[in-house]
C-alpha cells in the first residue's frame, strides 16, 4: 500500500494506474476509520481496480466553535484497516498542501446547502465542496463513494459533480449501523455511556416511521412531527431538526407526497451532534 503526501505524487500515481488500463476508485475520509468507512472501500472495489483512501481532517468545514481540535485521530489504526481492505494507496496531505498560505478560493453549492445542516452550519458545506473539489483535482478518480449517512453531503457532491462537469461517477454507499441501530460515525466516540444508550432513540423513531409508511400511512409532515416527539422522549436529546424532505432535491415537504421522501434528523447528546436518516417510500410510488 502506497502512502502519498503531496498532490503531485497523488496525481502521478493515479495517472500511472489509468495508463495501465486500471480504473481508480476513491473514498475521501477524515480518518478515525470505522466499519462504515470500510464498507465504502468495499463498494469502491466493486467499481474500480485500484482504491485510494484520503485521510484529511478538513479545517474549512468546521466553524470556529466546533470540534476541529478534538476530532478523533488514529493514523496508525487507519492505515492498518486500509491495508486489511486491500486499499492500494492512502493520500495523507498536510493542511498546507491543500490550503497554501494565502488561500482564499472556495466552492459553494447554493440551494441544496440552505436547509437541514446548512441552516445552522452556514459555512460547513462550503468547506465540504471546496475540499472535495481539491481532492478530485489531485486524485483524479474514475469513481468516488460517499455514504448515505451524510445524505445532504451526498446530494451536494452529486450536484457539484454535475454542475462542474467533473469526470467522476458518484456512487452512494449504504448507511451502516451499530448492532443497536445507531448510525456509525467517528463522533460516536465522544458519547458517554448514557448518551450512547439514549442515542438509539434516533433509529428506533425513524424505523417506526418507515414501518408506518410500509403499512400504508401517508408520508406527510405529521409523520415527521411524531418522529420528533418520540426522539424528544429521550431526556438527553436536544433536537436540531427533524425534517421531511424530497428524496432527490431535499425540498422541505409541507403536505403529503406520493414521491420517495426522507426523514432526516440532527440531534445533540451532550456535546455530540448525531445525524441519521431513513427513506420513506409511499405505497404505490
Amino acid at each position: 500500500m502506497d502512502l502519498i503526501h503531496t498532490g503531485a505524487e497523488m496525481r502521478a500515481w493515479s495517472r500511472a494506474a489509468r495508463a495501465r488500463g486500471e480504473r481508480v476508485g476513491f473514498v475521501p475520509t477524515m480518518g478515525y476509520l470505522h466499519e462504515g468507512h470500510l464498507s465504502l472501500c468495499r463498494v469502491a472495489h466493486e467499481h474500480a481496480d485500484r482504491v485510494v483512501v484520503s485521510i484529511f481532517v478538513n479545517p474549512t468545514q468546521f466553524a470556529p466553535a466546533e470540534d476541529l481540535s478534538r476530532y478523533p485521530r488514529d493514523e496508525e489504526g487507519d492505515l492498518a484497516k486500509c491495508r486489511a481492505e486491500g486499499v492500494a494507496a492512502v493520500f495523507l496531505p498536510p493542511v498546507e498542501e491543500m490550503y497554501p498560505p494565502g488561500s482564499q478560493t472556495f466552492v459553494t453549492v447554493e440551494e441544496l446547502t440552505r436547509g437541514l445542516c446548512g441552516e445552522n452550519r452556514p459555512t460547513h458545506f462550503r468547506g465540504v465542496a471546496t475540499v472535495v473539489s481539491l481532492l478530485f483535482h489531485l486524485v483524479e478518480p474514475d469513481v468516488a463513494v460517499f455514504g448515505e449517512k451524510d445524505y445532504q453531503q451526498l446530494k451536494v457532491i452529486q450536484r457539484l459533480v454535475r454542475d462542474q462537469a467533473f469526470p467522476v461517477t458518484i456512487v452512494p454507499g449504504p448507511l451502516v449501523r451499530e448492532p443497536d441501530g445507531v448510525a456509525m460515525s467517528s463522533r460516536n466516540a465522544y458519547l458517554t455511556e448514557e448518551e450512547r444508550r439514549q442515542a438509539t432513540v434516533l433509529s428506533r423513531s425513524l424505523f417506526w416511521a418507515r414501518d408506518e409508511v410500509a403499512a400504508g400511512r401517508a408520508v406527510d409532515p405529521a409523520l415527521a412531527a411524531e418522529v420528533r416527539a418520540r426522539i424528544e422522549q429521550a431526556p438527553l436529546a436536544e433536537v436540531d431538526y427533524v425534517s421531511l424532505v424530497d428524496d432527490d432535491d431535499l425540498t422541505p415537504l409541507t403536505e403529503a407526497t406520493s414521491r420517495p421522501a426522507r426523514i432526516a434528523v440532527a440531534v445533540r447528546f451532550g456535546r455530540t451532534r448525531l445525524l441519521d436518516n431513513v427513506q420513506m417510500v409511499p405505497m404505490g410510488s
